[in-house]
């Protein structure tokens, strides 16, 4: 067996939420198994805060207020609204249009966005 075979896969590479901390994958699961939509908010907010660039100093222990702008106030640009647009469609199964995200503008408008779209596809499934 060579030592590249014998490497493990990066958990990343097998779980998208692997690197984030076991409260926002079992709020994940948590919603996968019954549709509690507290639990979509939990993870919406930390896939936010992962993309939030490494220039903005946010406090862990701060929550995001719903009021904050992705933009202006987290510093989100294109390519990081992008990038968490990618990941919440790889990670729900929607698709997500470039005019629906565009009057997206604000955490709360996100995380109420995101219900929505999931409730239309008719999510969960497991």
């Amino acid at each position: 067996m060579s030592p590249l075979s014998a490497s493990p896969v990066p958990r990343r590479a097998t779980d998208p939420l692997g690197k984030f901390p076991e409260s926002v994958r079992s709020a994940y699961l948590r919603y996968r198994e019954s549709g509690d939509v507290a639990a979509v908010d939990v993870v919406v907010l930390a896939v936010v805060r992962d993309y939030v660039p490494k220039t903005i100093l946010l406090p862990a222990e701060n929550p995001l207020p719903d009021h904050a702008r992705l933009m202006a106030d987290l510093g989100f640009d294109s390519l990081a609204i992008s990038e968490t647009v990618f990941f919440l469609e790889d990670l729900f199964k929607v698709r997500i249009t470039n005019a629906e995200i565009m009057e997206v503008r604000t955490v709360g408008e996100l995380r109420a966005f995101v219900r929505r779209k999931l409730s239309a596809t008719g999510q969960p499934k497991a």
